[in-house]
């Protein structure tokens, strides 16, 4: 069926009073609008579902959610009625239609007769992803896009080990998903009326300490080790992670701690900030001038479901210089390593895990304190997932991030974690605090003593039908004309990840690796409509790094863009 056949067969279909008709209605003299909806149904896969919400087969609405979840649950039933018994713990975000979006999936897995658990109002991801855990269910569901703009929403599927679901898993729910009709095929069951009968059961207050005890568990110093007056300003950008946050640091004491009051509550629009990302400085205007006015040392900011975590320190001059996620994660790996053995706590046999396009210092790092430093592709299916084979054979974890600010502390907590990486971050700030240090030199010191690196993660944003067909052809071209000499250094080594490599999956990534010491990797995103990039250098100075980096950049852009 060709996309105008899809718009008609949904023209028909909707009832008239539905506002997706409407919507349909008003883009009927406009083809390329009804092609970018229909030419193809929104994908799903080890990410879930994600795009605009609106009409259409490529679009977020009640028809799309419906018909992923009448698929999930299909599949739930092969696995037999213990598995249904299990359920489903399902969440949400703040964004547009995200409750709605929850209540309707919890109410299609009733219908089928596949328990569900959801909680009275929003909640961060990592939550949900150690829900699976706590409650033994068989999967779980969040709805959310995470730090996608306001236009979007999305349906993150996690499997029973708590991490989103594998690509084995993913295959099997679409191959159902797809033999569902979004109009005939879904049961459904009246919300309320499931709530009253035991289907579906609305989670306590309860299994919010669960987490929260969980988090603080993780806790290396504390008490008279931590200066808890240490100035610290945090935003959850209009999301879901103020009141674990605000709790979080209620409970371990910190005394000197303010909210950005604007990004405070829930804002579908997020009004006050746009783009609600934590790794883009605009994210962080409000709370600068907040800290500027407080004193702070520290700024901390979630994105708005609560997984992604990002800072700023002030620098040698009382800016405030805002940190990629390699630099959050260097300070965090040297903590929870330093701390660990200044507590008596380091084990002889700790891992870490990072993903192929994270800075290889943190590996410096871990290898200084005997720790292993294990690789995965990008993602926290890919990052936890790594887990159970590494504690199966005698490691215990100690940390997993990668680049793109997403940290997870906790080996119970499948997925990255924003406020147990900020629990951590603001309890390094106040352990060196104590010591008469702050964040910002202890990470020149780890600059000093392991090497001045570089990184600068650029993307390159390619929308719709035109601008993903363009992304395959500048993948096809690299592959096809690889480069041999980039900025005047010769290339050593090239990985491409297409059909795997070592203990890697495949996965569409190039990496190439320069006589110089440094290395940088392309791959389109998986989530979003961008090719990205990621360049490293180690050099002898921080000017020089910068230097190097900057022109390895441009001429890898240069050669990457001439695609047409």
């Amino acid at each position: 069926m060709g996309y105008i056949d899809k718009y008609n067969y949904w023209l028909e279909r909707i009832p008239d009073d539905d506002p997706l008709e409407r919507e349909l209605r008003g883009i009927r003299f406009d083809e390329n609008e009804i092609k970018e909806r229909f030419y193809q149904d929104l994908a799903f896969g080890t990410a879930g579902l994600r795009g605009k919400v609106g009409a259409g087969t490529n679009r977020m609405n009640f028809f799309t959610v419906g018909k992923a979840t009448q698929g999930i649950a299909d599949y739930i039933k092969t696995y037999g009625p213990v598995a249904m018994e299990r359920g489903v713990v399902i969440a949400h975000d703040s964004r547009h239609f995200s409750k709605e979006f929850s209540h309707l999936t919890a109410s299609i897995l009733a219908a089928n007769g596949i328990k569900a658990y959801v909680f009275p109002d929003l909640r961060p991801t990592p939550q949900l992803a150690y829900m699976v855990g706590v409650l033994h269910t068989i999967a779980g569901i969040n709805i959310t896009a995470s730090h996608n703009p306001r236009e979007y929403n999305g349906y993150k599927a996690y499997w029973e080990d708590g991490c989103q679901v594998s690509s084995l898993i993913a295959d099997g729910m679409t191959e159902k998903i797809n033999a569902v009709d979004a109009f005939d095929g879904v049961k459904k069951a009246d919300f309320d009326e499931c709530v009253a009968n035991g289907m579906i059961t609305v989670l306590g207050p309860e299994y919010d300490r669960m987490y929260l005890d969980k988090i603080e568990s993780m806790s290396i110093h504390g008490g008279d080790e931590i200066d808890l007056d240490i100035p610290l300003v945090f935003t959850p950008l209009n999301g879901a992670a103020y009141i674990p946050f605000k709790t979080m640091l209620e409970d371990r004491g910190f005394t000197n701690w303010h909210i950005v009051e604007e990004q405070k509550d829930p804002d579908p629009d997020f009004t006050t900030v746009g783009y609600p990302n934590p790794e883009f400085a605009p994210a962080f205007k409000l709370s600068e001038q907040l800290g500027y006015k407080t004193g702070a040392e520290l700024l901390m900011a979630c994105d708005p479901d609560g997984d992604r975590f990002a800072i700023e320190l002030k620098d040698d001059e009382g800016k405030y210089v805002m940190l990629n996620g390699n630099q959050t994660g260097y300070l965090l790996v040297n903590y929870v390593l330093e701390g660990h053995k200044s507590a008596g706590t380091l084990p002889d046999n700790g891992a870490m895990v990072k993903s192929i396009v994270t800075s290889t210092m943190s590996s410096e790092i871990a290898k200084a304190y005997g720790v292993k430093m294990f690789e995965s592709l990008t993602g926290f299916k890919n990052i936890c997932g790594r887990y159970p084979g590494l504690i199966a054979q005698g490691y215990k974890i100690l940390f997993g991030y990668e680049e793109s600010v997403g940290y997870a502390a906790c080996p119970e907590i499948r997925d990255k974690d924003g406020i147990s990486a900020g629990m951590l971050v603001a309890e390094a700030a106040a352990y060196y605090r104590k010591q008469g240090k702050t964040l910002w030199e202890v990470l020149k010191e780890l600059f000093e003593k392991y090497g001045y690196y570089n990184e600068d993660e650029p993307n390159v944003v390619l929308e719709g039908i035109p601008g993903a067909e363009r992304i395959k052809r500048m993948m096809a071209y690299v592959r096809e004309n690889p480069l041999t000499e980039v900025a005047g250094a010769k290339v050593e080594k090239v990985i491409d990840y297409a059909n795997g490599y070592e203990d890697i999956p495949a996965s569409n990534v190039l990496r190439y690796y320069l006589d110089n010491g440094s290395w940088f990797a392309i791959r389109p995103s998986g989530t979003e409509p961008k090719i990205k990039f990621y360049f490293y250098t180690k050099q002898g100075s921080e000017e020089e790094a910068r230097k190097v980096n900057k022109e390895i950049k441009e001429e890898v852009f240069a050669y990457v863009n001439a695609v047409e």
